[in-house]
């Protein structure tokens, strides 16, 4: 979807044009879209959104960029390229997105749905475990370090802000991608952190469908 279509999409929730008996959740794949015309468009649904509004997951990709979260420190920048470095609302510190990716956007209305940002957490870590599940991998929690980690190394990240009690931004796995970006940051403000891929399982999914697997799964988690 084009960020003008992202945009319009935002104006409809505004003035009411979304169906008011719109199932609990919405999967829409957007395509490959830009950084911040996608962001800036999270921010206006949810912005616009009311008590009839649906829940939606926007499953897309984004050309490469790091995104630092709002209370991010630049230290976690550890080497300049071509790569830009956004500056955004989320939780969290650095990360790496890009092409090979499959990230998707949980915009939910926590206050209807009845749990908080940290059960909302769970449900999306929970999602990625059982996606990976599905071909016989094992996902894993860590403490203190929101995502989803196989054999020690880092397959899905996830950053959330909550507003009005309503959540946006969401989670990225890692399918196909090239890794190399993430060698100029501390993933996620942690040095050394190791970082892999689906593929590097043997896993060969073509990245849209990778994203609207775990959508199906977010989809059925959030209830």
């Amino acid at each position: 979807m084009a960020p003008d279509t992202l945009a319009a999409h935002a104006r409809a929730a505004e003035t009411g044009l979304l169906p008011r008996e719109a199932p609990p959740v919405v999967v829409r794949t957007l395509g490959r879209v830009e950084y911040r015309p996608a962001w800036q468009a999270m921010q206006a649904y949810t912005a616009a959104r009311s008590a009839a509004s649906a829940d939606e997951l926007w499953v897309l990709e984004h050309p490469s960029v790091y995104t630092l979260g709002q209370a991010g420190k630049t230290e976690h920048l550890l080497a300049t390229n071509d790569i830009p470095l956004v500056n955004c609302d989320r939780g969290g510190q650095i990360t790496y997105h890009g092409p090979g990716q499959a990230v998707v956007y949980t915009l939910v209305d926590l206050r209807r749905r009845g749990y908080g940002i940290r059960e909302l957490v769970n449900r999306i870590e929970q999602a990625v475990i059982d996606l990976l599940a599905d071909f016989d991998l094992r996902g894993e929690r860590r403490s203190g370090a929101p995502g989803v980690y196989v054999c020690g190394a880092k397959i899905a990240a996830l950053g959330l802000r909550v507003r009005r009690g309503c959540a946006y931004h969401g989670v990225a796995l890692n399918v196909d991608g090239d890794l190399a970006p993430f060698a100029a940051i501390n993933p996620c403000g942690y040095p050394g952190l190791a970082v892999t891929r689906l593929l590097d399982h043997g896993i060969a999914l073509p990245v849209f469908e990778a994203g609207e697997r775990l959508a199906a799964r977010l989809e059925r988690g959030l209830r």
